[in-house]
């Protein structure tokens, strides 16, 4: 494994943690970052060498839109890959085998896959929805399924394993007129939020402008404003949020297909 290609949609950066262990795990001497999060960031390349590892979020039992749309321009030569679905507590759903899907059409031969949990994108602090994840223990299994698929790849297993998932595929919700907001007392217009956007559908001016027809509610724009200006507080996603943290309160494991 001399070169590990990390390509991941982490609006959050915890799909990335989790597939920067499983690199560490496999023991690649090269580590190449394809980050397509951000408007942008479109990479036209095909992978010859080196183990790929595809890690996405999932929304709603699905692969985002976005995120598809991006990872398009990123195909290989039947090099081997690894896919992540990192969720939120609930269910990974129709991910992962969308995943497999899309990598399989861009020349990928999937070798393992696994669902990591990382902390929902309505969880706040008061109604938290695995909070604080992936953590300690969820990165050193990752670690660890990293060190598996280096051992299958170096014993020449090259199987594509089954994994959980229907197809077709559950129906994507509509997205589009709903966003956080902004409390304009507390905004201090440093941009932050603009910059993390991965719809950019942030504007900062005078005031922050929100686009709520692009918003793919991930929520970054909310974590990662450090003055708690930014809030999801529409009435479906408070109903939602709500549903989330009563039912999804008990921590998963993360589940391995290898």
């Amino acid at each position: 494994m001399q070169t590990a290609h990390l390509i991941y949609f982490s609006p959050t950066g915890t799909t990335r943690k989790v597939a920067e262990a499983i690199a560490q795990g496999l023991g690649a001497g090269k580590v190449i970052h394809y980050d397509v999060t951000l408007p942008g960031s479109k990479f036209e390349t095909v992978l010859t060498d080196g183990v790929a590892i595809i890690g996405i979020p999932v929304y709603a039992g699905r692969l985002p839109e976005l995120c598809r749309q991006r990872l398009q321009a990123i195909t290989a030569t039947h090099i081997p890959a690894v896919l992540v679905a990192l969720y939120g507590n609930r269910e990974f759903d129709d991910a992962l085998v969308e995943l497999r899907a899309l990598s399989v059409a861009n020349g990928f031969h999937v070798v393992a896959a696994g669902a990591f949990i990382g902390e929902h994108s309505f969880s706040t602090p008061t109604q938290p929805i695995a909070a604080g994840r992936p953590d300690a223990e969820d990165l050193k299994r990752a670690v660890q399924f990293g060190k598996q698929v280096a051992t299958k790849l170096v014993g020449g297993t090259v199987d594509t394993p089954d994994m959980e998932g229907h197809v077709p595929y559950k129906d994507r919700p509509k997205l589009g007129g709903k966003a956080p907001e902004t409390d304009d007392e507390q905004c201090i217009l440093c941009g932050k939020c603009a910059e993390v956007c991965p719809s950019g559908s942030i504007a900062v001016d005078l005031s922050v402008t929100t686009n709520t027809e692009n918003c793919i509610m991930c929520c970054a724009c909310v974590k990662e404003c450090e003055v708690q200006a930014r809030h999801f507080s529409h009435p479906s996603i408070e109903e939602k949020r709500a549903i989330l943290h009563k039912n999804c309160c008990k921590p998963k494991t993360p589940a391995i297909f290898i």
